[in-house]
Parts: C-alpha cells; structure tokens; sequence
C-alpha cells in the first residue's frame, strides 16, 4: 500500500472518529457555537439514507451557502459513503446554525470551471483545518490550482426547500444540560463536608 493511501485511511478513520463528536455536538445544542470558519470551520450536519440499509444516517461536512444554496464537496471523492447516499436517494436534511431543512441534493461538480471554482474556493475556506490538512491553501491559490488540486473531488448543491421542526433534529439532546446542572447543584449542595 503507497504512503497516500495510507494517509487517505487515516484521515478517513479519524474523520469518523471527529464526525460522531459533532454530531453528539449539534444534538446537545452546540452545533451554531462552533461555527467559526477561521477556527473550526463552517459545519452542518447532513441527513441522508443508506443506499443499502435504508436507515437514516447524519454526516458533519464543511459548506459555504452561495446564491442561496448549500454547497458542500466529498473530498474523498465518490468513495465517499454519504455521497454514494446522496446519489442513491437525494432526499436530505440540513442542520445550519439558523435552523433545520429539508432539501434536494444533486451532484454539480461538472459546472464550467468559472462557475465551480468560487463555490469550491468558498467551500474550502470555510472548512478551517480541513483543507489546510488536505494540503489546500484555497485563500492563496489560483483557480486552476484549485480546481487541479480538487479534481477528484465532489461538488454537492443542496436546495432548501422547507424548514422542520420538532424531535430528531438538532437540539434533541439539549435538556442534558439543564439536567446535570441541577444534578451537579444538588451533589454540591448534599456532599459531605470535610472536617476542618
């Protein structure tokens, strides 16, 4: 096995181990707090279905709102499993910092390369670690390094068409903190006293 695919197996399994921290994140009514894209990145959380299991599976992924629309790339390229979700079924959910939708993914990575390159370029930017990790200084490059850089890469557009509300979306975890304040208050105020 060559270095790069070794790394590419890395990065793909500390990825997963990094998703499942944001996801809990965005359930315990953190996810808009953490949206820095000079720090941590501009991050959603992306509903989908398994192609295979039909279960609803939910995947962090850095984005760039342009025009309108939601735009997000799989850096792994079509290997990516939410991709392959997506393309499968492109009926999806969006967590963003000003609330939940439903909407319509479609693949648009074959835009004429004047068009593709801002949004990718956004993309990137707003990514924060992530792309500098991938070895892409999106700031600083131009279009065509960018678009080199990024060949094997997936553009996703997400149309919004509807917000949603109730449970299973992000904040369904949110009544943990007020919970354990109160146990932590109690627990504070019945410990036993050390002597003097």
């Amino acid at each position: 096995m060559n270095t790069r695919a070794r790394v590419e197996g890395w990065l793909r399994q500390a990825f997963k181990w990094l998703n499942r921290y944001m996801i809990l994140h965005w359930r315990l009514g953190l996810g808009p707090l953490g949206n820095r894209a000079e720090l941590t990145g501009c991050i959603m959380v992306l509903t989908h279905r398994g192609r295979k299991s039909g279960r609803l599976r939910r995947t962090p992924v850095n984005y760039a709102i342009v025009d309108g629309a939601v735009y997000c790339v799989a850096g792994f390229g079509h290997i990516a499993d939410w991709y392959r979700n997506l393309m499968a079924d492109p009926a999806v959910e969006v967590w963003l910092p000003n609330g939940w939708y439903a909407g319509t993914a479609r693949d648009v990575t074959d835009l004429p390369a004047a068009a593709k390159a801002p949004i990718v370029r956004q993309v990137l930017i707003n990514s924060g670690f992530a792309g500098h990790l991938a070895g892409i200084n999106a700031a600083t490059m131009s279009d065509q390094a960018l678009l080199d850089s990024t060949a094997t890469y997936r553009l996703v557009r997400i149309d919004c068409a509807e917000a949603r509300t109730g449970p299973g979306g992000p904040g369904d975890l949110a009544w943990v903190w007020p919970l354990s304040t109160l146990v932590l208050a109690v627990w504070l105020v019945l410990r036993p006293k050390r002597p003097a």
